[in-house]
């Protein structure tokens, strides 16, 4: 546990991409397998389940603090986090137990088939025996709550020192539903034959905001325009006469899209297609908007009822292998022929449909079509070179993506609350309001979209302008107009303004505008009329 919480500090104590990648790489070269392999799910989002409720850990520590639960309640309030709260009330530890992470890991899995006075020793136990970081991670393990701010690029390049291996293959091998109960160090990082699980996906490739004029790309003649779809970005496996369908941020979602089984009737096994999940309607032109496809997210299975009114096929773009074969080195123009034989024939009731391309001479003719994107439920257009290959994670050059504009709204701040983690002494997350005659009905919540400074000037004057309290919640003082940018706006039952916002945000804060001059709920259902 001393070698990993000695990497977590390397890590987080520093800002510098070259000492990360360095300090990992040296972990990950001397470390046991054991603890490299729940190093690396740890990194990858891959936790060990809560072993004690939230509610349990904060009324024990607490109790061996020799403080009561309201102060230690207080105390969480200011720092923000909950680890970090129980590591700093805590009195020092009396024993040192050093041990290795898999074991501790293993300890805490082992809570869940033991009862809560058993539970309470362990963790007890546990805090007597580890101090500093060593306990802070253990109660980050504990809590179910880990996270540390290290990409899966930088994890790869990490590897890629440590073993030798090049980044795009250990990209790939990190990849899909593996688990350490289900592998060992050697089989996931090091065996030869690491692609054996047929239901793995490549890394996605994804792009940049467009924030300079097109024309900064250069001839228009290299690149390629298509749709940005407002869908969920997923890639559809056919291997081995089966099929698997994976979201971009690495969830098997197979169960919760049965309809892409047929694919197997039109497609060849050994093919994978990248592309965007939507709901397309029998007959349709267009697209459904994403909240049709919000009613699939959040279900593991699929009534018939609801697979009748929110049908999804894959609109594919991009074809990442094909017969078996890895495509992603070749151009894109010669990958996008590939996917236009395989795709381009399917029968309309088929779960897989080809994304069309645009043509165009100029980019002033593809701005023209870029501003119809809202009618065709598009969020602008994608750009990508014509050679470029299909690489790993965010590059900088090939492929970028050109949004529309935001949809905006004034509004009016009316609630408060702090923040988290370094956040926590700040007030960040805001509810605003509209105008509804004479009074202001609430419609959305924003939590990010200022500069630091700016929510420290807000944060002095929610402490000075605050009418109630409700729990963490501060209502204020109506006086500040803010810009509300979105994404798109939909009814909603659920909310008392009838609306709600996709992706809210806050665009600026509008000092210039007075109190009275902020939109009114007839402006946000006039929006609804027209992009809902």
């Amino acid at each position: 546990m001393k070698r990993f919480a000695t990497l977590f500090n390397a890590i987080d104590q520093s800002t510098r991409t070259t000492v990360k990648v360095a300090a990992l790489a040296a972990y990950f070269a001397d470390a046991e397998e054991t603890d490299k392999l729940w190093t690396v799910a740890l990194f990858s989002g891959r936790r060990p389940k809560r072993a004690v409720t939230t509610t349990r850990l904060r009324e024990w520590a607490a109790e061996v603090a020799g403080i009561p639960l309201w102060l230690f309640e207080d105390s969480y309030a200011i720092v923000g986090d909950l680890a970090e709260t129980i590591a700093l009330v805590l009195p020092p530890n009396t024993s040192v137990k050093d041990r290795p992470l898999s074991h501790w890991i293993n300890d805490l899995r082992a809570l869940a088939n033991v009862d809560e006075p058993a539970r309470k020793t362990f963790v007890l136990d546990a805090w007597q025996r580890l101090g500093g970081t060593e306990r802070f991670l253990f109660n980050k393990l504990i809590t179910g709550g880990f996270r540390v701010g290290i990409s899966q690029k930088l994890m790869t390049r990490a590897l890629s020192q440590a073993t030798g291996k090049p980044e795009p293959e250990l990209a790939h091998r990190l990849m899909g539903n593996w688990h350490p109960d289900d592998v060992s160090w050697h089989s996931l990082i090091e065996a030869e034959d690491a692609s054996a699980d047929t239901s793995r996906p490549y890394p996605f490739y994804l792009a940049y905001a467009l924030e300079d004029a097109p024309d900064t790309l250069g001839d228009p003649s290299e690149w390629r325009a298509e749709w940005k779809w407002d869908g969920i970005r997923g890639q559809l496996i056919l291997r081995d006469g089966d099929y698997h369908v994976w979201s971009r941020g690495e969830e098997l979602m197979t169960d919760r899209f049965p309809e892409l089984a047929r694919a197997i009737d039109h497609i060849p096994p050994g093919t994978v297609l990248d592309g965007e999940l939507l709901v397309w309607r029998a007959g349709a032109d267009n697209p459904c908007s994403f909240n049709a496809l919000q009613a699939r997210i959040g279900r593991k299975t699929v009534p018939k009822k609801l697979l009748s009114e929110a049908p999804v096929i894959l609109h594919a773009y991009d074809l990442l292998e094909c017969q078996g074969e890895d495509m992603r080195n070749q151009p894109f123009a010669d990958r996008r022929a590939r996917l236009e034989a395989a795709c381009g024939d399917l029968p309309a009731d088929a779960p897989v449909r080809l994304s069309p391309q645009h043509g165009f001479t100029s980019w002033e003719e593809l701005g023209e079509l870029r501003a119809t994107a809202r009618d065709e439920n598009a969020e602008g257009l994608m750009l990508k070179r014509a050679d470029s290959p299909y690489l790993a994670g965010r590059k900088k050059g090939d492929w970028w993506k050109w949004k529309l504009d935001p949809l905006t709204i004034d509004a009016v701040m009316i609630y408060a609350q702090s923040g988290s983690g370094r956040r926590a002494n700040l007030f960040t997350d805001f509810t605003f309001a509209v105008w509804n005659d004479n009074d202001l009905v609430p419609f959305t919540k924003a939590y990010s979209g200022l500069t630091d400074a700016e929510f420290r000037e807000i944060t002095a004057w929610v402490r000075k302008n605050t009418q109630q309290r409700f729990g963490p919640v501060r209502q204020v003082t109506p006086t500040h107009v803010f810009e509300i940018a979105f994404e798109g706006i939909q009814a909603s039952s659920r909310h008392k303004s009838g609306v709600a916002l996709r992706f809210p945000r806050m665009k600026r804060w509008r000092k210039d505008k007075p109190l009275q001059e902020a939109n009114t709920l007839d402006d946000l259902k006039d929006m609804l009329r027209t992009y809902g």
